[in-house]
């Protein structure tokens, strides 16, 4: 993907505040909003919102908000730790619950953070 293609998903992000309508995983009875789904489309990844939904109701016993981070890792980092980026999630006070390594991604953003709370996949501008 281009850097102006990634500029223009960044730019398209910043436009989510609040959401009209909410979309579901039915299997997983999880929702998310309209920045997700605009994200999963331009982005081509619904694997983020499936995986980050699946680990995020598994730590809903540790904490009812939870803070999900995606980084793309630096070039020394990947080779000493395998990987190339990491989800973490934590209960939004710094408190990390899990970590999550990702060895090939296709993820066009360096970082992003996503929200979880009552069962709802979000943007931070869209709690």
């Amino acid at each position: 993907m281009s850097k102006t293609q990634v500029n223009d998903i960044k730019e398209g992000l910043q436009h989510f505040h609040g959401t009209e309508m909410f979309y579901q995983i039915p299997l997983l009875q999880t929702r998310f909003t309209d920045g997700l789904k605009y994200l999963a489309e331009v982005a081509e990844c619904f694997w983020l919102i499936t995986d980050t939904s699946v680990i995020a109701k598994s730590l809903m016993d540790h904490s009812r908000f939870i803070t999900i981070d995606f980084k793309r890792l630096s070039r020394e980092t990947q080779e000493s730790k395998g990987y190339e980026a990491e989800i973490i999630y934590s209960d939004g006070n710094d408190n990390i619950l899990e970590k999550h390594g990702y060895r090939v991604t296709d993820f066009p953003l360096d970082e992003l953070r996503l929200y979880f709370v009552n069962d709802t996949l979000m943007l931070p501008s869209e709690y």
